[in-house]
């Protein structure tokens, strides 16, 4: 199938293909002639596969008709990263078209805000708690609204948002389309769904489970020994971006600086930074100035970097829905990644809440040559070997396709100065 059986306007299909976009995941197949034919829909989808464009590109191809310079759509969601993250996307995919977008979120100018909606806008990218702000100040009207999304709705729940969600849906007109995505279905959800979405269509694309282009790994190691294996790691395995997961801002913070020390381009995104210093962050990784990102939770939704070789959990998440966001990171867009996992042993139980998830097994490894002491991981977690030759042997597939991967600390601190 191609984008243009969707029959859309053809300065959409022009930055489509500027874009970079050449087939539609499976969430934009299914989704997309839904949502161009008015209809409400609920969209479950893991994180990763497309589902940002399952909804703009139909929004924008309504927008090509109509009134001008008010705004006409109105999409939720619960970071201010992903909301920059969709904003990004309109705007690249609106881009030969006169419609405007704006995104909405705490931490930075109010006014600035007020002066982008003044000057008109048909679609506006929210944060919950910001956007009741201009609400209650009057400085947005809502009453033209003819389309709504709520993206992610289920971390809309786990933060804790929903009483601002009813109302701010109060405030959009009866008469309107409706979208929900959702990675997961809890009760709130549904519940939701059921008030504001009228006859909906359902898609649902492996919920619940990472996109089958990831490839899983479990090291085990002694907790005291996470931060040279993952030294270790980098220095013999060919990667592209990495982006690493720590359980804390502290720890990100620090393992950051002692990455910097040990010559590894790298940038720390934590929820302690300012918004200009975030977003500073995430546009350092995307356009190669650091090829290694570390990271609380906070990134696990909203950064989307196509070329992430590897998500590294260098602490265990909380849970398996955490689990399944943070590895979304890589293996995007049908491209193959790698999601890795350092694991100590108090994670047992976690891991294997996992692999439920995943319904197999993951693969356990042994680092070749690296000094465990008195750890044996075999004994920590059965079936766990050494394979170095899978893994030296898939990063030279992936530099063979023409990719940009490292080899040591040497190269890496080097790579952006050439």
């Amino acid at each position: 199938m191609s984008f243009e059986q969707f029959n859309l306007d053809a300065r959409l299909l022009k930055a489509v293909h500027q874009f970079g976009y050449t087939t539609p995941t499976p969430i934009q197949e299914k989704a997309i002639p839904h949502v161009l034919a008015g209809r409400d829909l609920m969209g479950l989808a893991q994180t990763g596969t497309g589902k940002t464009a399952a909804f703009i590109l139909p929004i924008l191809q309504h927008l090509t008709t109509g009134a001008l310079r008010h705004p006409r759509a109105l999409i939720l969601a619960p970071t201010r990263e992903l909301a920059e993250q969709i904003y990004e996307h309109s705007h690249a995919l609106g881009k030969f078209t006169p419609i405007r977008s704006t995104s909405i979120y705490g931490g930075v100018s109010k006014n600035k805000q007020i002066g982008r909606l003044k000057r008109g806008v048909e679609i506006v990218i929210a944060c919950p708690g910001r956007l009741l702000d201009h609400i209650n100040g009057g400085t947005i009207d809502l009453s033209g609204v003819e389309i709504v999304v709520l993206d992610e709705a289920d971390r809309m729940c786990d933060m804790g948002f929903l009483p601002d969600i009813r109302r701010i849906l109060k405030k959009v007109p009866q008469r309107k389309q409706t979208l929900f995505f959702s990675a997961t279905m809890p009760n709130d959800i549904r519940d939701l769904s059921k008030s504001f979405l009228k006859n909906p269509a359902e898609v649902q694309i492996d919920m619940n489970a990472p996109a089958k282009t990831v490839n899983h790994a479990l090291y085990p190691v002694p907790r005291e020994k996470k931060k040279r294996i993952l030294f270790e790691f980098l220095d013999q395995t060919g990667t592209g971006r990495v982006l690493i997961f720590t359980r804390t801002k502290h720890r990100a913070r620090n393992l950051g600086r002692d990455m910097e020390r040990k010559g590894f381009n790298t940038t720390v995104l934590q929820g302690n930074m300012s918004q200009n210093a975030r977003q500073q962050s995430i546009n350092d990784f995307k356009r190669g100035k650091a090829d290694f990102m570390v990271a609380t939770d906070v990134a696990s939704r909203g950064i989307d970097v196509q070329d992430i070789s590897h998500v590294i959990n260098y602490d265990m998440p909380d849970t398996v829905d955490a689990y399944t966001h943070r590895i979304g990171r890589t293996g995007r867009a049908e491209q193959s990644g790698e999601a890795l996992t350092f694991a100590i042993q108090e994670d047992a139980s976690q891991v294997y809440q996992i692999e439920k998830v995943l319904k197999t097994k993951l693969d356990r490894r042994r680092l070749e040559g690296f000094d465990y002491g008195t750890f044996v991981p075999e004994k920590q977690f059965p079936g766990t070997n050494g394979k170095r030759s899978q893994q030296k042997s898939s990063a030279r597939n992936r530099r063979s396709n023409g990719k940009k991967y490292y080899h040591s600390n040497k190269s890496r601190s080097t790579s952006h100065k050439n």
